[in-house]
């Protein structure tokens, strides 16, 4: 489609309130998630570690095959 304007285009034909509005959600939705994941990897990441400090005085039991 061609627009006779930047303010044509920002008004998509009447519907830029729902074109516009889908755009914003999604790039929420999107940072929402960026820093969830970052969130839980940072829990994650602390959560090894203390596991691993806590595990290194012990010695691990060896698994025998069958």
């Amino acid at each position: 489609m061609i627009w006779e304007s930047w303010n044509a285009f920002l008004e998509m034909g009447g519907a830029a309130q729902f074109v516009w509005g889908s755009y914003g959600v999604t790039v929420l939705l999107i940072v929402a998630e960026l820093v969830l994941l970052r969130s839980r990897r940072v829990h994650s990441t602390r959560r090894l570690s203390r596991l691993i400090r806590a595990g290194q005085g012990r010695k691990l039991p060896e698994v025998q095959g069958s």
